[in-house]
């Protein structure tokens, strides 16, 4: 059986088999690092080209009729390790390392199973469920139940983490980020806000 070919080289590109009225050929994004499939988008023979030449993951868009460099606007490009062919030919896998979130959602992944992704969807059910509670039970509650307390703390968890960036602090840096995420998305369910809402003009900002 034959094995996937390592694409290095424009002449290499001889060996696809680029298909249909548009000449394209799937590819399929997968994080260098983890394995993890992170997207698959479809690209001709001139952003394979582009690929070869910058190391930044390209493709050819059905929809805008256009080249496209992955990341152009939100600047999460995919920088390229490895690309390869398989043994037909007719797709290629790009092994890369991702400079953020690659879904348009601002997951890790398309293809949801990513588990930052995850974590962030329970954390805000768990939160919405806390509209209910008895603040005397639950910080959250607690939060929700008073905005000024709710907007301190908001201020105080930013402080905190610019002052651990500042020093440099890495450890405590996560900690802060985790503490400000989530007194974010307090904030957002105390003003009514759903998380799908931020995700959203988020998507919108990223398109070209």
């Amino acid at each position: 059986m034959n094995l996937p070919t390592p694409i290095r080289a424009l002449e290499d590109l001889d060996q696809l088999r680029f298909g249909g009225a548009d000449a394209l050929v799937p590819v399929v994004a997968q994080d260098y690092d983890t394995g993890r499939v992170l997207m698959m988008a479809h690209a001709n023979r001139e952003a394979v080209e582009r690929t070869l030449e910058t190391h930044e993951l390209h493709f050819w868009s059905r929809a805008r009729r256009q080249l496209w460099r992955k990341g152009e606007t939100s600047g999460n490009v995919l920088h390229v390790h490895a690309l390869k062919a398989d043994c037909d030919g007719d797709t290629l896998l790009a092994q890369v390392r991702p400079a953020g979130p690659v879904c348009h959602t601002g997951a890790a992944t398309c293809f949801g199973n990513d588990l930052t992704a995850g974590v962030v969807d329970r954390l805000w059910r768990r939160l919405e469920s806390r509209r209910t509670a008895d603040p005397a039970t639950s910080y959250t509650a607690e939060l929700l139940a008073d905005e000024n307390r709710r907007l301190k703390k908001l201020g105080e968890e930013c402080a905190e983490l610019v002052v651990a960036l500042a020093r440099g602090e890495r450890d405590r840096i996560d900690e802060e980020a985790a503490d400000l995420l989530y007194h974010v998305l307090v904030a957002l369910v105390g003003a009514g806000r759903p998380l799908a809402g931020v995700l959203e003009e988020l998507s919108r900002r990223e398109r070209p």
